[in-house]
């Protein structure tokens, strides 16, 4: 990672040793999917590995593990207990456990869906899982439902990454309350909601603000362009790759909102604000992280020749 790039005040991630493996780089979890939302998970799952996680696995309902397997190859997919609707059934919850006990972190939530039993595998995974955790989407809908003296009972680490819509839902009360444009009360209620069940708060939006009950910090990396679906995807994959190197929760969620609209913004340089989509952030993370355009990586081909594309892989 190019210190000379990063703000002063960042966290950073060790230089890796000549003499290492995948295993010294930690395991992320994504738990997620549904029928129609077997993209989300693999947007977190390949934002995970593009931010150094060593292994990612992505566990999604049976119903759409086919689609989810076919995004990247580096990814180990799982397909566990799908109900009628094509979410999770409540079966899958062991299996996930099982799985869960071998990651460094957890991201849960990508177009996870909202049926009774993945309400009752998130507020499980919420109040058992030892491991550092990052809750987003259909995650945080969720956690809304239940009180805050619930949700401060928990057995490990966790962060939450609302938009504000979210926040507020978080809060009970409507998206489409008035409050959403109030920012400044927005974060007074983040930084509140984090201490009240000691949690980091990752507020997104701009200038995203970043809260737990000790520390706050306001991001100002990103653009107009990211508020696109399936951003929010990619930067739950981030947080939950730092939290498996091992930094601190507060740590990770900061330096992973630099990372995802440091992205975000090299990729609006590139295509436009407007043309903007999420799968441009995972393009641009490597440079986002090195400082260093990376040339070639996924490049289209030239206008004049499509009949082979050469795509520069990273050693």
């Amino acid at each position: 990672m190019n210190d000379l790039q990063l703000p002063a005040d960042l966290p950073r991630l060790p230089r890796r040793r000549r003499e290492t493996s995948k295993r010294d780089y930690g395991r992320v979890l994504v738990v997620g999917g549904s029928v129609g939302m077997a993209g989300a998970p693999a947007l977190a799952s390949q934002a995970a590995l593009r931010s150094g996680a060593g292994l990612v696995e992505m566990v999604v309902p049976e119903s759409v593990v086919g689609i989810a397997a076919g995004f990247d190859p580096c990814v180990m997919t799982r397909g566990l207990a799908a109900g009628s609707d094509g979410t999770f059934a409540a079966p899958a919850l062991d299996a996930i456990c099982a799985r869960a006990e071998l990651a460094d972190a957890v991201a849960v939530g990508p177009g996870l869906g909202r049926s009774t039993a993945t309400q009752s595998i998130v507020l499980a995974l919420w109040r058992d899982l030892p491991q550092p955790a990052v809750f987003d989407a259909d995650a945080l809908w969720v956690l809304s439902q239940v009180n805050r003296r619930e949700l401060a009972a928990h057995a490990g680490p966790r962060i939450l990454t609302p938009h504000a819509g979210e926040m507020l839902r978080l809060e009970h009360e409507e998206p489409s309350s008035p409050v959403v444009r109030d920012r400044g009360l927005l974060e007074r209620r983040a930084a509140t909601l984090a201490a009240a069940i000691d949690a980091v708060v990752v507020l997104k939006g701009p200038g995203t603000f970043v809260v737990d009950r000790a520390a706050r910090a306001h991001n100002e990396t990103g653009n107009p362009g990211m508020a696109t679906a399936g951003t929010g995807d990619v930067l739950t994959g981030i947080v939950a790759a730092l939290l498996a190197q091992g930094l601190a929760p507060f740590d990770a969620a900061r330096l992973a909102a630099w990372l995802h609209g440091r992205a975000g913004d090299l990729a609006a340089e590139r295509v436009g604000e407007i043309s903007l989509v999420a799968t441009d952030l995972l393009t641009h993370l490597p440079q986002a992280i090195t400082g260093k355009k990376v040339s070639g990586l996924f490049s289209p081909p030239p206008v004049s020749d499509t009949r082979s594309v050469d795509i520069e892989k990273e050693s």
